[in-house]
């Protein structure tokens, strides 16, 4: 009989698939709040108007659901099985971030989630909530806390034995359990991923302009792109992996295990010209079950246009001149520009 009830919930956790599950305080209090105040009130939230509408619910665990008192955190690795940032050189191809080519992470971790709330209700008798990333609060300082990993310079949660490739997912009980120990920094004086950043997207360590970045303007912002970004952005069409992917705490990671959450086939360096001839059906059809399909055709094209723009190929001038004569308007700017940019190189 285990002794401590936390290495019962730990063991249906591995039996679930998860790679890791610790525990943490959801009561004491942090500084996690008022960084993201500090964020928000300086804009650097971008388009993301949901963040400042949510920000005193944010600002803690005890914000959204007073009743909290143990965050139990879990990590789902989906690290890829090579570096997949020469991917780009091929300019031809659309690079998509690792996390996005398997299943939406979402419905991979939410079911088996629910199951293991389930589970620690029934032994407890205390009320539980589940979050994966759609609800107002911040994962990755209670990943920190519960010591899964620590928030790096390029401020994602990065793991001593994981790097930077872990899904997160939280179950927040009424129940009190003794919290693991919180992880330290250990990045130490490496600047690897703020000197790759493509945009320089990091004002300083520990800080990000989300307003610049590559996976916020592929991914969140819906309008036509400033000149720099557009050039800045590459072969890069969902997404940006560029600080995840030079980290050297990865050389640690291993390979996920879990088929739901390793690479399609058809998501892993697709040919331009397929992409931006897709149209809605077809967008849809390639992109199920993807978090890709979330940013809706529309944005996706506008993204492979801007890529198509920075590939050098003159034989995608034609893909390209088709989308002048596009519905949407941001879609005929991007086809616009893409066009020229060619035709002048």
């Amino acid at each position: 009989m285990l002794a401590d009830p936390r290495d019962t919930i730990r063991q249906s956790a591995a039996a679930l698939g998860f790679d890791v599950c610790r525990f943490a305080s959801a009561s004491e209090p942090w500084s996690a709040g008022e960084r993201l105040a500090h964020f928000v009130e300086a804009g650097r939230h971008g388009e993301m108007g949901w963040m400042e509408t949510t920000l005193e619910r944010r600002a803690h665990p005890t914000a959204m659901w007073d009743g909290a008192r143990t965050a139990v955190v879990l990590g789902l690795n989906y690290g890829p099985e090579h570096d997949p940032l020469p991917e780009m050189e091929d300019r031809s191809a659309g690079y998509i971030s690792v996390y996005a080519r398997g299943d939406d992470y979402h419905e991979v971790i939410k079911g088996r989630l629910k199951t293991l709330a389930g589970q620690i209700a029934a032994r407890t008798g205390e009320d539980v909530k589940v979050f994966v990333d759609t609800a107002p609060l911040m994962e990755k300082p209670l990943a920190q806390r519960a010591g899964l990993g620590w928030q790096g310079k390029h401020t994602n949660l990065l793991s001593r034995t994981h790097g930077n490739w872990l899904f997160l997912g939280v179950i927040l009980s009424a129940a009190e359990f003794e919290p693991d120990p919180p992880e330290g920094e250990h990045c130490g004086t490496c600047t690897a991923c703020l000197d790759v950043c493509p945009t320089r997207a990091f004002p300083a360590p520990f800080q990000l302009d989300a307003r610049r970045c590559l996976s916020y303007l592929t991914i969140e912002f819906a309008g036509p792109w400033p000149e720099e970004f557009r050039t800045a952005t590459g072969s890069r069409i969902y997404g940006c992996d560029d600080c995840l992917a030079v980290c050297p705490w990865n050389k640690f990671a291993a390979a996920s295990q879990e088929a739901r959450v390793q690479a399609r086939e058809a998501l892993v360096s697709p040919r331009l010209a397929d992409l931006v001839a897709l149209d809605d059906a077809a967008f849809r059809a390639l992109f199920s079950k993807s978090p890709v399909k979330r940013i809706g055709r529309n944005r996706f094209i506008r993204n492979v246009l801007y890529a198509i723009g920075n590939s050098g190929d003159a034989g995608l001038i034609p893909s390209a001149e088709r989308q002048r004569d596009d519905p949407d308007a941001v879609v005929r700017d991007a086809a616009e520009w893409a066009v020229e940019r060619l035709r002048r190189a």
